[in-house]
């Protein structure tokens, strides 16, 4: 990824849409087999906090996890948890230095830059993600979703997507390119609950 990306409009996004998530709906179904609205608010939480230390080249225990050895979940403060770390997540990637050099997310060594791609498109998808499973009308933010379709496209022929991403989802190319990225990440861009 050689532009810099701020992250901030689509975390903006996310956080309205986290807000918006209400008590009776944490158990609902998501696009994401196996885990449920408070599966999903677990996984974002802790992937926009090892993101952010991610951004800083603050490499330690939020790094090195891999976030499918366990059933993510959220704690009792998670409401105002979330705006705080995605605030802090957009900072990170404002400094030019996060897009250089290496870093590390879930486990993973990768180039800054790659590192930058994958948050956006975590951000875009899993945003789609909560807001399907809450009802939510959700519109990304243009250019964290060009990035996002632009990350799927390059890497749906890499044989090691099957381990995070499932198989790509034909979509025409007059389709939305929301509806395009969703597609392209193995998700069906018209999933609705109970489908």
């Amino acid at each position: 990824m050689d532009p810099i990306i701020d992250l901030g409009p689509q975390t903006q996004i996310l956080a309205r849409l986290v807000e918006g998530v209400r008590d009776e709906q944490l158990t609902d179904e998501t696009p994401c087999p196996d885990l449920r609205a408070r599966n999903l608010l677990g996984h974002l939480l802790g992937l926009t906090v090892a993101f952010r230390d991610a951004g800083r080249k603050s490499l330690g225990g939020t790094t090195d996890t891999n976030p499918f050895d366990a059933v993510p979940d959220i704690g009792p403060g998670w409401r105002e948890e979330f705006p705080k770390a995605l605030d802090e997540l957009a900072d990170a990637w404002r400094d030019p230095g996060a897009w250089t050099g290496m870093t590390r997310a879930g486990g993973f060594d990768l180039p800054g830059g790659v590192a930058g791609a994958v948050a956006i498109d975590e951000l875009v998808i899993h945003g789609w993600d909560l807001a399907r499973a809450t009802g939510q009308p959700y519109t990304p933010d243009p250019t964290a979703l060009q990035a996002t379709y632009d990350f799927q496209l390059a890497s749906k022929d890499d044989p090691s997507r099957g381990e995070i991403f499932g198989p790509v989802v034909p979509v025409p190319d007059s389709a939305p390119l929301l509806d395009r990225a969703v597609g392209l990440s193995g998700r069906n861009p018209g999933w609705t609950p109970g489908s």
